[in-house]
């Protein structure tokens, strides 16, 4: 292959790749926000909401590292 192709490719694979290092951290921290909820502390939202607000700030976290990373391209 072309070198350009290549480099398009390998682009096209790290911008295909924004949704899953966004959603991922928020939907696994939402859920051992639940399991912690109904199963050690047995409160109704509290772990819940902690747990989703740290997995929405790491996938911020995320998104200024991708952009950053950009950048540097």
């Amino acid at each position: 292959m072309k070198r350009e192709t290549t480099r398009y490719l390998k682009e096209m694979a790290y911008y295909s790749s924004i949704g899953f290092q966004v959603a991922l951290p928020i939907i696994i921290c939402f859920y051992i926000g639940s399991y912690l909820d109904e199963n050690v502390f047995h409160s109704t939202p509290w772990a819940t909401l902690i747990f989703l607000a740290l997995g929405i700030a790491a996938g911020f976290r995320n998104i200024a590292l991708m952009i950053k990373k950009i950048r540097k391209l």
